[in-house]
């Protein structure tokens, strides 16, 4: 028995290993703090469980759902946007339902790409962007995120060649892992280069809500035209605090939605009823959980901006997501880095390569989904075993 070469030709997830490790010094004794993963430690909020609690006893949303999502749940993703963004959307032509984002990033690529096509990814990025290209049998262009141009892609270094042979560009802002955002002049710029050399133009726009000191991230389709050439995929884990009810949607260009529905309808039923039901109730209810916990993520960030700067970084609030991108010493490789922080202070961080072959070396990452009381214990454990930055030294 043998696997596929495609499964052959991906890395493993790297959460899944972060987890085994983990694991191993749990089994040691250690009192292991896990700043990894990216999952909201507050719970759903009470008036999407209670609409749950009421649609999963419609015996109507027993059945199978209807392929591309109830027209409840998308005109209500639909009206949602339009209140958010200011943009109008066809409910029934210009979005479609997702078991959350991290399947719509594979479908859409499997939607498009074919052997030997050419996919822009973002280095560092979220790894499911090249994992599901490899996957496709197509190859990845790295697009690089550097520090000098604030995490975003310098898009005419791209080689008109290479833009030409592209069939999706992947965006992400606010950014996993960098927490970097975008605003409407360089989406202006990215649909204006997607047009141009006729790539599909994919925003992630996975933490479009989780943003602080008064900081509000704009849509790609708020840019004029943008539907020509861009779909949009949002999920309601973050926002919502739903990660495990596994619910998203995409809209946008009606070509793209249509082929990412055409390929969902092939591989899968659909998101639950009873979950459309209850999303339709986080569309249409308060935001005050959404400020609460921006309000505490914001906490968090800034006891870790202040901690860490005591430590050697010199850190700038971040204004958007619950991860910080944080440089490690000079001297040190991201990996190495890691293996420490676990080894010998018992912390989690996922190494900077994780995200990206190149540019996520030199870095790390830290989740903002872990209580203030454990984050303080996290950065004395580092200062009694001097985990500290170093900056290079400067050659006399």
């Amino acid at each position: 028995m043998e696997i596929a070469r495609r499964l052959k030709s991906i890395p493993p997830y790297v959460f899944a290993e972060i987890g085994k490790k983990r694991q191993v010094a749990i089994a040691r004794g250690v009192d292991v703090i896990d700043l990894g993963i990216g999952a909201p430690d507050q719970p759903t909020p009470k008036h999407i469980v209670d609409a749950m609690h009421e649609a999963i006893n419609k015996p109507a949303n027993h059945k199978y759902p209807p392929f591309g999502g109830t027209q409840a749940y998308r005109q209500a993703a639909a009206d949602w946007c339009q209140k958010r963004f200011g943009f109008s959307l066809d409910a029934v032509a210009e979005v479609t339902s997702l078991i959350g984002s991290k399947e719509g990033i594979h479908n859409l690529i499997m939607a498009f790409v074919d052997e030997g096509d050419v996919v822009l990814v973002p280095d560092p990025a979220y790894p499911v962007y090249r994992s599901s290209t490899i996957l496709a049998g197509g190859t990845p262009y790295f697009m690089p995120l550097t520090t000098e141009n604030n995490f975003l892609p310098d898009l005419q270094a791209i080689p008109p060649a290479v833009a030409d042979k592209a069939k999706i560009m992947f965006l992400n802002y606010p950014n996993n892992p960098t927490a970097a955002v975008a605003d409407l002049t360089f989406f202006e710029r990215a649909v204006a280069f997607a047009k141009k050399h006729d790539i599909l133009l994919c925003h992630d726009f996975a933490y479009s809500e989780m943003t602080f000191d008064g900081y509000k991230a704009p849509s790609i389709l708020e840019i004029p035209g943008a539907k020509s050439i861009a779909i949009e995929l949002h999920s309601l884990s973050k926002t919502f605090n739903m990660t495990g009810w596994r619910v998203g949607y995409a809209i946008g260009n009606q070509m793209a939605v249509k082929a990412l529905a055409q390929l969902k309808g092939n591989i899968d039923t659909d998101v639950f009823a009873a979950i459309q039901d209850a999303a339709v109730a986080a569309f249409e209810g308060p935001d005050d959980d959404i400020i609460r916990c921006n309000q505490l993520y914001q906490e968090r960030r800034d006891l870790s901006v202040a901690e860490l700067n005591k430590l050697g970084w010199q850190l700038m609030p971040n204004k958007a997501t619950f991860y910080m991108w944080i440089p490690v010493s000079k001297g040190m490789n991201s990996v190495d880095f890691c293996n420490k922080m676990l080894d010998v202070a018992g912390i989690v961080v996922p190494p900077g390569t994780a995200y990206g072959p190149t540019c996520g070396d030199g870095f790390f990452r830290i989740s903002l989904c872990t209580g203030k009381e454990r984050l303080q214990e996290a950065y004395s454990r580092m200062s009694k075993h001097a985990i500290v930055f170093e900056p290079e030294k400067v050659r006399a």
